[in-house]
């Protein structure tokens, strides 16, 4: 894998990956903060896993969403030092047994975001399962 990020003015980048996709960062300004990025990237990581999951589960889902916060500590380097992630799954007949263990193999198995933060972090999850 490879990335690159060029510059583009006051605090801001572009970052590029190998299919010309493009991000934008900013230290300020209007774009996401390279903190908020890591944070969307593991619930983005996540959410694939958990629908996947539940897909192969042969579950009826027909939506995820993923809120997250996180605390960061006062002092540089100003690492993250626990996050919450609660999602809300959408679907017909969902098994919450189901969704509790598609949530916690992502976390605990197989989310590679979350598994490049520190391990001893404290990760906590919830969800809400909303019928259709």
């Amino acid at each position: 894998m490879k990335v690159t990020l060029d510059w583009v003015g006051d605090l801001n980048f572009v970052g590029k990956n190998s299919k010309r996709q493009r991000v934008m960062f900013g230290g300020e300004g209007d774009y996401v903060s390279p903190m908020e990025n890591l944070l969307m990237s593991a619930g983005a990581c996540a959410s694939i896993d958990v629908v996947m999951i539940l897909e192969k589960s042969r579950q009826n889902i027909t939506g995820c969403h993923c809120e997250i916060e996180a605390d960061r500590a006062d002092e540089p380097p100003r690492r993250f030092t626990g996050i919450k992630f609660h999602f809300v799954v959408n679907g017909k007949d969902l098994s919450p047994k189901h969704v509790q263990k598609a949530i916690d193999l992502s976390v605990e198995k197989y989310c590679s975001v979350m598994h490049s933060l520190d391990p001893k972090m404290p990760i906590k999850t919830s969800f809400d399962i909303v019928p259709v």
